[in-house]
């Protein structure tokens, strides 16, 4: 799972097997360590919640949560709509914009490790 972070703006990007495995699962994780003791991390997760009336994001002691609304993450994982986006309001008229995409085939880069794991690339015409 890859992420972006651009001002007030979040975005993860998932290969085939993670969105398979955030289907199964309801919640998908991966951390950036910053020291060797592994006291120093970033962990982003992806999760659902049957709660959750539209996707939100939360920060919370180490960890960035994008929470989904179970129905909305199963339909987004069974179907080929590509990305999730929404925007929520922090405060004096700003947003978070946030944005889950499934990850396409990069058509520039043939030698992208994530190549055999990603989404076919609609660009690209067979």
């Amino acid at each position: 799972m890859k992420l972006r972070i651009k001002g007030n703006s979040i975005r993860l990007r998932l290969l085939q097997s993670e969105v398979e495995r955030f289907a199964a699962a309801g919640q998908i994780s991966d951390e950036i360590e910053f020291d060797a003791g592994g006291a120093a991390y970033l962990r982003y997760s992806l999760v659902t919640s049957p709660a959750a009336e539209s996707m939100t994001a939360r920060f919370r002691g180490n960890e960035i949560s994008i929470v989904v609304p179970t129905l909305v993450a199963q339909q987004w994982a069974s179907d080929d709509q590509v990305s999730l986006e929404s925007e929520q309001p922090i405060g004096s008229g700003e947003t978070l914009k946030i944005l889950v995409e499934k990850d396409f085939v990069c058509i520039d880069r043939p030698d992208d490790p994530d190549r055999e794991d990603a989404f076919p690339n609609p660009k690209v015409v067979c």
